[in-house]
């Protein structure tokens, strides 16, 4: 069976611009099935799609599950069907009755690990490096234009604007991670205020308990939810006593490779610590 180019190119472009997508292929078959090995299906957020891997209800139920996967965040699945209902079994309707089986490996498109760093100081640029060697699409945000640059910070993709105008200039997926390392403590309340309706795996930000205790304070007067800051990875980063912008950054990243791989971050964390 010849493969669907076009499939493979949108999904991959879907990975690229964060557009969430769910790529369908049949990699196993057994007896008589809709279509054989090979045959491919995009499915978008919205329910549409691309291609077919044969119709009928088995593309139904891989629609549904694939569907699923975006909302849940999930990156891989196998699904399998017998498709062997008879017509005097109450569920039927449920499955095909082709008399074979089918495998079909599911994969979505935007779940690469992105990074988004507010601040490209000295620690946002070290982070930015660390981040990018560890596999990391890393994008640093700043409002200043002799920071947020190529030259600056050769690493990754740079934003420079205002902050107000950040989410119409980046487009985030589910599986973000963020560092909030601004120039200074009132910007990094605004970024944290901007992100409470944001999801994201993983929210840091960096400084001393007193500085931390202090945003806390102030963002909880301005009506910022508990919730919310409470899901804050703060002091960002594990105690490894780190104080160059290079340690610091090994700290940060150690904790978000932590957070992305299941890890038992509060176990690491262990006794109170400054960045």
């Amino acid at each position: 069976m010849s493969v669907d180019l076009n499939i493979f190119e949108k999904f991959t472009e879907c990975g690229k611009n964060y557009d969430e997508c769910v790529l369908c292929t049949i990699v196993e078959e057994h007896g008589s099935t809709p279509r054989g090995i090979g045959a491919s299906m995009l499915v978008f957020s919205g329910g549409k799609i691309m291609g077919t891997i044969g119709g009928g209800i088995t593309e139904h139920n891989a629609i549904r599950q694939a569907l699923n996967m975006i909302e849940c965040g999930k990156e891989f699945y196998m699904y399998r069907e017998e498709l062997h209902a008879e017509k005097h079994e109450e569920t039927s309707y449920m499955h095909a009755a082709c008399g074979g089986e089918v495998s079909i490996f599911m994969q979505s498109a935007c779940q690469r690990n992105q990074l988004v760093i507010f601040g490209a100081g000295h620690v946002g640029r070290a982070l930015a490096e660390c981040a990018t060697f560890a596999g990391f699409d890393v994008i640093v945000w700043d409002e200043r234009e002799e920071f947020a640059n190529p030259e600056s910070v050769p690493f990754g993709k740079t934003i420079c604007c205002p902050l107000n105008e950040f989410h119409e200039r980046v487009k985030l997926n589910r599986e973000c991670y963020m560092v909030i390392a601004s120039r200074g403590h009132a910007l990094d309340a605004h970024v944290i205020k901007m992100l409470e309706k944001t999801p994201a795996k993983y929210v840091g930000v960096i400084g001393s308990r007193a500085k931390i205790a202090y945003l806390r304070e102030k963002l909880l007067g301005e009506g910022v939810s508990i919730s919310h800051l409470d899901r804050l990875h703060q002091p960002v980063g594990l105690p490894i006593k780190a104080e160059t912008p290079n340690e610091i950054a090994i700290s940060i990243i150690s904790e978000i490779i932590a957070t992305r791989r299941g890890g038992k971050v509060a176990e690491l964390r262990g006794v109170e610590h400054r960045c």
